[in-house]
């Protein structure tokens, strides 16, 4: 046991003294307290300890104990509908220990010792097993069948495994090393947050992340195994896209880390999750959850450890050849307490206060996404995407934050506090946003959607950008000014916005739009600008065209539910024949 005296305190950071035969990242025990804290530097035998507990009481000369092995996390059946904060310690379980207010000091066990789960084995005495092979299975939630798996660096054969219920650390079975020596294996194993866990091969991402949310999918599709930030001012409404993200995603998992927000905001994600019903299974979303809570007025020094904790509770269910989306919120947070931390240690700080190293820290978390071979040798596949939110102070994407993320991420969802004023939701500013992925996913769409795909898409980017042009144009000279062309596209781009990019969160029918009733919607707009521009050609009014009655249908359209969309949408395109045509007979 390693044993140093504290020297100074100075907010999060403790400065230690004895500390020679600790090692860079063990987590210490400060005070008499036993605070919770990891060791971030080393200069000789001092310590520089960011502490994740309030140190309020602790002073010069009080005990620093090491515990000799790195921040890690309990890796096991228990996790999925779990709460915790950002040091994996169960928040439910401890208010009912202690009451509502977390109690400095407390060491609760992420995984809870005395539930019984039934483990099914598949592997049998003498099979010789590797890292990352399966060894058995259980039924941790109705939709999740956890496997136990071998954990990373370990090998050998089966000497004895048996069928029943045990607790996460009773023996399973055992395994004999080829060294002879003979080790437990349990349901659970514990892996460092701060190193990526291992994997065989990392392939391209060819296949999109289905979010169900039209200028998402549509417009700037995320692959899955992919990275996207969504920045946003305040009020823009970054938790609703998150919220949609969480709840409509076709993924296995959802880890949602709530790093440094608002205390309301998190305990809306923790009253309304376990309500809201999963729609690809009908059973309740939080079947299907691990929710990491750690709120702005929690210590600022555990905004770091939220963010490893989630990503490394993401790569163990990725291991299991699991689809898994890891939903940040927000990475701005945890930016603010790297640069409280730098300043304290007294580092040279970058750009606006930020140590030099915010890109590298970022680019650790969302590096660590990406579709994998992952360990074993059934070469199963797992996938995990990465989705942080940044809050750049008054929307100013220029700061450091937002700038150090796009240069790592390849989709860019930028809200715009402008269009949210407008009640326009999702709120993303189709001029700003962009993704890196649309060239790589336009064979799966071309396939699985239909073959004009990205040409359709990419028509509705291209009459936007126009309008944005002809807006210009109307604010110096008038709307006048345009030709009856530009006025169909500035007709056709409010569609766009209004009927197609507008969508309802709280609408049954309106909250998720399939590809193929997105599609159908994308042909209906584009239908009618085709038609209207043939009409105007053929000498009628381009005011009489955009006042036709057909435009409030096509407004309503994306409201049909999915089971009757293609009858309606059909008739409504040919209300569209007969309305230009009885517009052309006046004519």
């Amino acid at each position: 046991m390693i044993e140093g005296k504290i020297l100074k305190v100075s907010g999060p950071l403790v400065i230690a003294e004895g500390m020679r035969e600790a090692n860079m990242f063990d987590v210490v025990r400060v005070g008499d307290s036993h605070l919770i804290g990891e060791i971030i530097e080393m200069h000789g035998d001092r310590a520089s300890i960011q502490v994740y507990e309030e140190t309020a009481g602790i002073g010069r000369g009080d005990r620093v104990v090491s515990t000799g092995a790195p921040l890690s996390v309990e890796l096991g059946p228990g996790l999925v509908r779990s709460i915790y904060d950002g040091i994996q310690r169960p928040l439910e379980v401890m208010r009912e220990k202690y009451g509502p207010n977390i109690i400095r000091g407390i060491d609760e066990p992420a995984l809870d010792r005395e539930r019984r789960w039934y483990f099914e084995p598949v592997a049998a005495y003498g099979d010789a097993v590797e890292p990352g092979d399966t060894y058995g299975f259980v039924q941790e939630t109705d939709v999740i069948r956890h496997r136990i798996m071998v954990p990373p660096g370990v090998r050998g054969v089966i000497a004895e495994i048996h069928a029943g219920e045990f607790t996460v650390t009773e023996p399973v079975g055992k395994l004999k090393k080829a060294d002879g020596t003979v080790v437990d294996i349990t349901l659970m194993q514990k892996w460092p947050v701060r190193s990526a866990r291992p994997y065989v091969e990392k392939l391209p991402p060819y296949e999109p992340l289905i979010t169900g949310q039209r200028p998402e999918d549509a417009l700037f599709p995320i692959a899955k195994g992919g990275t996207a930030c969504i920045p946003g001012p305040f009020g823009s409404g970054k938790t609703v896209v998150q919220h949609q993200l969480a709840k409509w995603s076709d993924v296995d998992l959802v880890i949602y880390i709530g790093c440094g927000e608002r205390g309301n905001e998190m305990t809306d994600v923790l009253r309304e999750f376990p309500e809201l019903i999963d729609p690809h299974t009908g059973k309740s979303l939080m079947e299907r959850t691990v929710l990491i809570a750690n709120t702005s007025d929690m210590p600022v020094a555990a905004r770091e450890a939220s963010v490893y904790t989630g990503i490394t509770i993401a790569e163990y269910y990725r291991d299991m050849g699991l689809s898994v989306v890891v939903i940040a919120d927000s990475t701005s947070r945890w930016a603010e307490a790297l640069r409280e931390m730098s300043g304290r240690l007294e580092e040279m700080p970058g750009e606006e206060g930020y140590p030099a190293y915010l890109t590298s820290r970022i680019a650790q978390f969302y590096e660590r996404a990406g579709k994998v071979v992952c360990l074993g040798g059934d070469k199963r596949v797992g996938v995990l995407s990465a989705i942080g939110a940044v809050s750049p102070q008054g929307g100013d994407i220029s700061e450091p934050v937002t700038q150090a993320t796009l240069r790592i991420v390849k989709v860019f969802w930028g809200l715009d506090a402008a269009l949210a004023y407008r009640r326009h939701f999702p709120a993303i500013n189709w001029l700003t946003s962009y993704s890196l992925y649309r060239d790589r996913l336009a064979d799966w769409f071309s396939k699985n959607v239909a073959s004009d795909w990205m040409q359709k898409t990419g028509e509705l980017s291209r009459i936007l950008q126009q309008e944005s042009e002809l807006q210009e144009i109307v604010k110096l000279v008038g709307m006048d000014a345009l030709s009856p062309a530009d006025r169909l596209t500035l007709e056709t781009a409010q569609s766009i916005r209004e009927d197609f990019l507008q969508q309802d969160a709280f609408d049954a029918a309106d909250c998720y739009c399939q590809l193929d009733k997105m599609y159908a919607l994308i042909n209906l707009i584009l239908s009618f600008d085709k038609k209207a521009r043939r009409a105007v050609q053929d000498g009628a009014d381009v005011q009489d065209v955009a006042t036709l009655p057909v435009r409030e249908r096509i407004g309503r359209a994306k409201a049909v539910p999915y089971e009757n969309y293609a009858a309606e949408f059909a008739a409504i395109d040919g209300e569209i024949d007969e309305e230009l045509a009885a517009l052309l007979a006046k004519h």
